[in-house]
């Protein structure tokens, strides 16, 4: 930072929180916070893991009365159950988020909406991965590791590609414990299919599968879209910016980027500087358009745009 006066506290995080929910009670919002107050106090037995809405016979909550569900399951299963099925969500939702990064690397081409911005770091996977870069222009190149990158989802055979980046301490150890990630969408249809009612009961099996489907998606769909997005929008480099809800302006289009994919926010921020885009917010009274971010699609165009971020983490 150029200048630590602009640096803010937490107290001052804090006061401007404040300030907007004070804001939004006057205009009738509420919020996450007055939203935990409402669902206050919580299920005892949601949060303890100890109830069960899989099957269609329950729910079923374990109790010292009744220590098993209806399908015989205890509390250990129960609780393995929640988790995993709990991972595999997480699972599912990070690795589509790479998947679609995928696609939009797939879609690239010269003069397209969408280039290779990185060709460096696309060779450098390309040779990971055991592709031949020698001579090919550089979108077949994209194309080709896109279309492989997707073959990771459901291949039939093998483990993850990037698995190998690991120590080989590490891998040895994944490989010895049984938990080395196959393919993306098998790792997630296994989690669901042994939580399904009538199959897996046994905690440690449940667990083992939590953590291949979890490394399924580190080492997997996160790890792809973390990379492909670099060679799509430019590797990230330290850039100042300015956070919190005062980055919104009141003489301007205020547009807030949020999600996980970066592909639609690298787009809005392209094109709120289209002359056309402008002159249009100007002609209904704006003096431009003000871009900012929340959340992960907020630090990705914080990091490579300097776009401000309106929130306070």
């Amino acid at each position: 930072m150029k200048d630590w006066a602009y640096l803010t506290t937490v107290e001052e995080m804090e006061a401007a929180t404040d300030s907007l929910l004070e804001n939004g009670k006057k205009v009738g919002a509420d919020s996450w916070q007055q939203r935990v107050k409402n669902q206050t106090p919580h299920c005892g037995f949601g949060e303890a893991g100890t109830c069960c809405r899989i099957c269609s016979m329950g729910p079923c909550r374990i109790t010292p009365k009744s220590p098993r569900g209806i399908c015989g399951c205890d509390v250990h299963g129960i609780v393995g159950r929640n988790y995993l099925r709990f991972t595999a969500g997480g699972s599912a939702t990070h690795s589509d988020h790479g998947r679609q990064i995928c696609h939009t690397l797939y879609q690239t081409k010269e003069g397209g909406s969408y280039q290779v911005k990185d060709p460096e770091k696309l060779k450098r996977i390309a040779h990971e991965w055991g592709i031949e870069t020698e001579g090919k222009d550089i979108y077949d190149l994209a194309h080709e590791v896109a279309e492989t990158g997707l073959l990771e989802y459901g291949k039939p055979f093998g483990v993850q590609r990037f698995l190998k980046r690991a120590p080989e301490h590490t891998q040895e150890l994944w490989h010895n414990a049984g938990i080395e990630p196959r393919a993306i969408d098998r790792e997630v249809s296994q989690a669901m299919h042994m939580t399904h009612m009538g199959c897996s009961s046994l905690p440690e099996a449940l667990i083992k599968q939590s953590l291949r489907a979890g490394l399924s998606d580190g080492w997997g769909g996160s790890m792809m879209g973390t990379e492909f997005s670099d060679v799509l929008f430019g590797t990230p480099k330290p850039m100042d910016t300015t956070a919190n809800i005062g980055v919104m302006e009141k003489d301007m289009v205020n547009i807030i980027v949020h999600g996980h994919d970066p592909s639609l926010s690298e787009m809005i921020v392209f094109y709120a500087q289209d002359p056309e885009m402008v002159a249009l917010a100007k002609s209904v009274g704006a003096k431009g358009i003000n871009i900012a971010g929340v959340c992960c699609t907020g630090n990705e165009v914080a990091m490579r745009e300097a776009i401000p971020m309106a929130g306070t983490t």
